[in-house]
């Protein structure tokens, strides 16, 4: 029976959670009076003045009047943030805030105006004219509130992109470091050398040589790859062919490569190095021979994901292991804002399904 896949301990929803909040208790202390007060004082001084009303007195209803916009305007933003919260729905977003403020300011100084011209509250009976003036007052103090709560907004977005752009080159720089420590430790060079002194000494001369351009592939491609968060499944396809051809003369007929994916998911893109990293944790982890041998396959589902599966025959020895691979190649997705893998696991396979992303149109 398969298991539950694995659940890694970071959210991305949380992130998100995080940033649609407005962690606005200091702004709105500070904001609100102030708004009332130059509001007050520039738009409707003059005429409360004419008709002798006291300007403390103007001032307190418009605090009361703002504090209630401000709640509506802090309403709209964090259901914009919601419905469109990437920076690159930017626009929708504005768009969308705008057009709510214009609905909710508009019903809002309706109600207000047509309170004080029916209660004579001011002193004066209201003109259209002057319903329209106070739609026009609301829409423009609420602007400048939503201006500064959005550009807030951007720009702690921006600071996580920029961090986590960096976190990313940071785990591909460390994966590459990692892979090519791996390839050069002395029991994998100590590994490459026998297998070639047993081809040369067989005189086994296009074996031999077929096991040096694979090994200088392989090279190529770890250092080709090291500057790149994303690479072709194709190119990863190719680079992953010679890494088992040399696993293939090491273990013989212990060893089995199957690879079943349709033409169309070639130009498809993934992390370089995920699947150098998830056959190596097949090699690390399980006996490999010739009455036992290893099968990786390789295919795609029908949710558009690249399938890795191994058969499970695990060593006698227990092999220690931090998990580090398949945390780097969880990392990295999470840092593209992409699904995490997938990982499965029974008495008798391995399984880990790994999101491939669709090629950016230029």
């Amino acid at each position: 029976m398969i298991a539950s896949p694995r659940k890694d301990p970071y959210f991305a929803g949380a992130r998100l959670e995080a940033m649609q909040k407005l962690h606005d208790r200091w702004f709105r202390m500070l904001g609100i009076p102030l708004l009332s007060f130059f509001g007050d004082w520039i738009f409707y001084d003059e005429i409360n003045r004419q008709h002798g009303q006291s300007f403390w007195l103007d001032y307190l209803i418009s605090l009361i009047e703002v504090s209630l916009l401000w709640t509506l305007v802090r309403v709209v933003i964090i259901k914009a943030r919601k419905r469109y919260p990437d920076l690159k729905q930017t626009r929708q977003r504005i768009l969308y805030q705008a057009g709510w403020f214009l609905v909710i300011t508009g019903i809002y100084r309706v109600c207000t105006s047509l309170l004080y011209d029916v209660t004579f509250f001011w002193g004066y009976h209201y003109t259209p004219l002057r319903y329209v003036y106070n739609i026009a007052v609301g829409f423009f103090c609420a602007l400048p509130v939503a201006a500064i709560y959005e550009g807030i907004y951007l720009y702690r977005q921006w600071m996580v992109t920029y961090f986590e752009a960096e976190e990313l080159k940071k785990r591909n720089l460390q994966t590459q470091l990692e892979s090519l420590k791996e390839q050069v430790k002395p029991h994998f060079l100590f590994n490459c050398l026998n297998t070639l002194q047993a081809l040369v000494i067989e005189e086994e001369k296009q074996r031999t040589l077929d096991f040096i351009t694979d090994l200088a592939q392989v090279y190529r491609y770890l250092l080709q790859s090291n500057h790149q968060s994303l690479i072709s499944l194709h190119k990863e396809l190719e680079f992953i062919r010679a890494f088992v051809e040399l696993l293939q003369h090491r273990f013989e007929g212990g060893f089995r490569l199957e690879i079943d994916i349709p033409e169309h998911y070639l130009d498809h893109q993934l992390p370089p190095l995920t699947l150098q990293i998830l056959v190596e944790n097949a090699v690390k982890h399980n006996r490999i021979s010739v009455a036992h041998p290893l099968t990786i396959k390789l295919y795609s589902d029908s949710t558009g994901n690249l399938v890795v599966v191994n058969n499970r025959q695990p060593k006698r020895t227990r092999v220690a292991s931090n998990g580090t691979g398949l945390a780097n190649i969880s990392a990295k997705y999470r840092l593209l804002n992409q699904s995490d893998i997938i990982i499965y696991e029974s008495n008798t396979h391995f399984q880990v399904s790994i999101p491939l992303l669709k090629p950016v149109l230029l």
